[in-house]
């Protein structure tokens, strides 16, 4: 990676930027922050934040740079409690919460074992696949649509309401992208509502019962507030899981030496699912709003101005990790940003670490010589928001279903 020389010419709203369309972003993310960790973007009318210790100072201070207008720029503030503060964020949260667990998250591991082994067993006697297709799609929508009390036989339809709701969080969505949009969100909220009506009456061990029927200090959530909610982890417990598993093979297959490491010592996984977060950070970035005039790392700024936490340029920045751009399974410590922090902090973050660690124990003990089957650059979804790779074909040694062994 070489930085340029003179201001990188971005547009922090267009997704081309963070797919690598329009050059380098880790080349853009290292002039800006050498030379201007608090940046003014002209073109989207935004503060970019660029800097670990600025994305963390940020997060650390939600009375200076609020969550209440919103989480994505321009858009305003929904009724989940990503787009809350104190007090009302932490009230929320302890609610959802019950379904997440540590107790309830370790539950889950001989389920994700066989999981993961029956998504290795549709590939494995074939020889290749499209690992995104495939592999890392599957799994965290099938994770999270049993946790919401889908059929099986509805989640390749709760996956398109996923992306197609995820994409018009995007500035400026083509009609055709607003229209799926609408059309996914009314087919969400249909079953969604249902499943409240269920759980109401005839409570299970779902996430959507729990919701239902969780209560702290004699406070509980509406219907409209587990509609919310439910939706709120639907959409990030599908898109960045699946982003971070393909993301993470693509970074192994592009460094062979980590991958063998990894073959022959899986006890380094969890270690090595770390570096994979900071390495993809699939969360590009996060809106806050800005409380009061003040002048932060040499920038002025004013009360109701919106900034973006570049979480990608903070999880490679050289000022707080050593040879950031190295990917190193074995890094540690690895303080990566990649769930945010601050009271913000990933709510779902041991039940995706949990589905990644499985994920990568099972893929690399089955089919430990996976290599990529194309010569071409691998395309990343341009957004602006949450991106990750498309599509990856991969080949390897058939192997036999792990169901024929058992």
């Amino acid at each position: 990676m070489t930085a340029p020389t003179v201001r990188p010419d971005l547009n922090l709203l267009d997704g081309r930027f963070y797919a690598g369309d329009q050059g380098d972003p880790h080349a853009a993310y290292a002039w800006l922050r050498a030379n201007e960790p608090v940046f003014f973007d002209e073109r989207s009318g935004l503060w970019g934040v660029a800097s670990y210790a600025a994305v963390l100072e940020a997060e650390k201070q939600p009375h200076r740079f609020s969550s209440a207008n919103g989480s994505r720029p321009g858009t305003g503030a929904f009724p989940h409690m990503i787009d809350m503060d104190d007090p009302e964020h932490t009230k929320r949260r302890k609610l959802v919460n019950r379904g997440f667990t540590p107790r309830r998250v370790q539950s889950r591991h001989d389920y994700l074992v066989e999981l993961c082994d029956l998504l290795i067993d549709a590939v494995c006697e074939a020889g290749e696949c499209d690992f995104v297709r495939d592999l890392a799609a599957p799994l965290p929508m099938i994770v999270i649509g049993d946790m919401l009390g889908v059929a099986p036989e509805d989640r390749a339809r709760l996956l398109r309401w996923s992306d197609a709701m995820l994409s018009a969080l995007d500035t400026n969505p083509s009609p055709e992208a607003v229209a799926e949009s609408a059309e996914a969100f009314a087919g969400w909220h249909e079953h969604i509502t249902s499943a409240v009506e269920r759980r109401r009456s005839a409570p299970t061990d779902d996430l959507v019962s729990v919701l239902v029927h969780a209560e702290v200090d004699g406070d509980r959530l509406t219907d409209r507030e587990v509609h919310s909610e439910s939706l709120l982890i639907l959409i990030g417990g599908d898109e960045t899981t699946r982003h971070v598993i393909s993301g993470g093979m693509a970074a192994l297959l592009a460094h062979p030496d980590q991958r063998d490491l990894l073959v022959a010592e899986p006890e380094r996984i969890p270690t090595a699912v770390e570096e994979m977060l900071r390495w993809v950070s699939p969360i590009k970035n996060m809106c806050r709003t800005v409380v009061a005039d003040e002048t932060w790392y040499g920038a002025d700024l004013t009360a109701g101005q919106q900034l973006l936490l570049l979480y990608e340029s903070a999880n490679f920045d050289d000022a707080h990790f050593t040879d950031p751009e190295r990917f190193d399974v074995t890094r540690a410590p690895n303080d990566h940003l990649a769930f945010g922090f601050g009271t913000h902090f990933c709510l779902g973050n041991q039940l995706a670490r949990h589905e990644l660690t499985v994920m990568f124990t099972r893929l690399l003990a089955r089919l430990p010589d996976m290599e990529l089957a194309t010569g071409e650059p691998l395309r990343r979804r341009p957004a602006n928001f949450v991106s990750g790779i498309e599509a990856m074909p991969v080949r390897f040694t058939p192997a036999s279903p792990a169901s024929r062994s058992r």
